[in-house]
């Protein structure tokens, strides 16, 4: 595989755009060697879902789209980051106020530390901010049989 495969994909900031950008990133990685039904697909998968909807939800209409960046570094570090407008970072809400929302930002950082992986939130030079997670880029080397016999 390449030393550096990358790939972007800019979407309105409407609820609809949640599964898309879920489904270009889980596709993209299924183009790079993940595949789709794997533990790291569904973490990968959830954890997209949480940042596009924050950059959904929380942006309050300031930021009419927002970009999902992907990168992939020799096949080691998988590097995914939401990009929007909305000069506001993400913060966690008091306990009180989560019971209905504000659970995102927890999700995503356990998920990535459970990955062995990192968070950053970083202001862009536009007034905005990204919302990344690095992950350890891992692949199943042979594909399995449901037999649990590896493939020829």
């Amino acid at each position: 595989m390449a030393d550096h495969l990358e790939a972007s994909v800019t979407l309105p900031s409407d609820p609809a755009s949640v599964s898309a950008a879920r489904s270009y990133v889980v596709d993209t990685l299924a183009e790079w060697g993940l595949p789709s039904d794997t533990d790291m697909a569904d973490t990968v998968r959830l954890i997209v879902s949480e940042l596009a909807t924050n950059a959904v939800q929380h942006t309050f209409g300031q930021s009419p789209t927002f970009t999902v960046d992907i990168a992939l570094d020799r096949d080691e570090h998988l590097r995914i980051g939401v990009t929007d407008s909305h000069p506001r970072f993400p913060k966690r809400l008091p306990a009180a106020v989560q019971q209905d929302n504000g659970r995102g930002m927890v999700i995503i950082r356990w998920l990535t530390a459970e990955c062995g992986g990192r968070l950053r939130i970083r202001p862009t030079r536009e007034g905005g901010k990204t919302v990344s997670i690095q992950l350890p880029w891992s692949v199943p080397a042979e594909p399995v049989t449901t037999a649990g016999q590896q493939e020829p």
